[in-house]
């Protein structure tokens, strides 16, 4: 089944400080972690897609941007199919889950954006899974 469908968190904060909280998210398919910090707001990271490897989206700072396609070929992709857009931002925690299926571009909205991404694959796995296409390859709104 492919899909892409948004975690809700939640925050809490007192005397103490805050914290962000992700209570439906279950991480028992999670094998991997890494995260990005983009050098500035200008730059477009994508298009990257993957078959079967499923990834999680998480801003803890800042604010991106995403664009996701839902490829009809992997080899020679439609051209004309329409993104779907995503804002991920740390102030509103979320989480965005997206199956195999899907090509992802995001971009940083504002300086010192950071987004952790979660992989059910190892790199070794991903790495035999990675489609990549160039930015201009679908028409996004940035």
């Amino acid at each position: 089944m492919i899909f892409c469908r948004r975690i809700q968190g939640s925050n809490f904060s007192d005397e103490r400080g805050g914290l962000n909280f992700f209570n439906d998210f279950d991480m028992t398919e999670i094998v991997r972690m890494y995260e990005i910090a983009p050098s500035d707001t200008n730059t477009i990271r994508g298009w990257q897609a993957h078959r079967e490897e499923k990834k999680w989206f998480y801003c803890n700072a800042g604010s991106f941007l995403m664009n996701l396609i839902q490829v009809d070929n992997f080899d020679a992709p439609s051209q004309t199919i329409h993104p779907k857009q995503f804002l991920l931002e740390a102030k509103n925690p979320s989480v965005l889950e997206i199956t195999g299926g899907y090509a992802t571009a995001f971009k940083a909205q504002v300086e010192n954006s950071k987004l952790l991404v979660f992989s059910n694959f190892s790199l070794e796995e991903s790495k035999k899974d990675d489609f990549r296409y160039p930015v201009e390859q679908w028409v996004a709104k940035w």
